[in-house]
């Protein structure tokens, strides 16, 4: 693949995680969604697994369009179900996104080589995938009174730049003030992150 240049683009500072973290979608439904993905994941350089029986064809037009010309620079894998999946990214651990989740994903300690897990829009994950991993059926806030659910996309980078977040250095994400370059100010919330607790242990409700 020829490199991309962009004359407009500001070389910020970012720590890519080695190995890189990973994406799976089980049985996405809607192209442009996964085309937004793969772009996603050829941004971060985070790996995209494409899991089971899909709603469209690789070469839909429509998946193309949202994934622009940058399909050559996604690393892209398919297996033909979770068992494929789990076997191929082994011993990284899997987190599992549903409105189901009672963990928030901001209190997750993701590491690099994560794999990062997600359903297909109109039914979620497998009610026999969040029963056995009970631990790590992972929740992002929503007020669930107006929305059932987030759009798949969405979801997906509102966790992994939330995981990259976490991986960066101290001084990584800090800005100059106005009273001149000694002086930085934090963008980011340093508290510390704690590991998933238990199911049973969670107390911040999502949809």
């Amino acid at each position: 693949m020829k490199p991309t240049t962009h004359t407009r683009l500001c070389p910020l500072q970012c720590r890519w995680p080695e190995p890189p973290l990973q994406v799976a979608l089980i049985e996405p439904e809607i192209p442009p969604n996964t085309g937004n993905i793969a772009r996603l994941c050829a941004a971060t350089g985070t790996r995209l697994h494409l899991v089971g029986r899909l709603g469209f064809r690789l070469n839909d037009a429509t998946l193309r369009r949202a994934g622009l010309d940058y399909w050559d620079a996604v690393d892209l894998e398919r297996h033909a179900d979770p068992a494929a999946l789990f076997q191929r990214v082994t011993p990284a651990p899997c987190y599992f996104f549903s409105t189901r989740g009672a963990i928030h994903y901001a209190s997750v300690r993701y590491r690099p080589g994560d794999t990062l897990v997600f359903g297909c829009e109109t039914r979620g994950l497998p009610e026999e995938l969040l029963n056995a991993h009970p631990d790590r059926v992972i929740g992002i806030p929503m007020r669930s009174d107006r929305v059932r659910s987030l759009n798949l996309a969405n979801a997906v980078a509102i966790v992994l730049y939330e995981a990259l977040r976490q991986m960066q250095k101290p001084d990584i994400g800090q800005r100059t003030t106005d009273t001149g370059p000694e002086k930085k100010e934090a963008i980011a919330d340093a508290r510390p992150l704690a590991d998933p607790p238990s199911a049973g242990k969670s107390a911040l409700p999502v949809g």
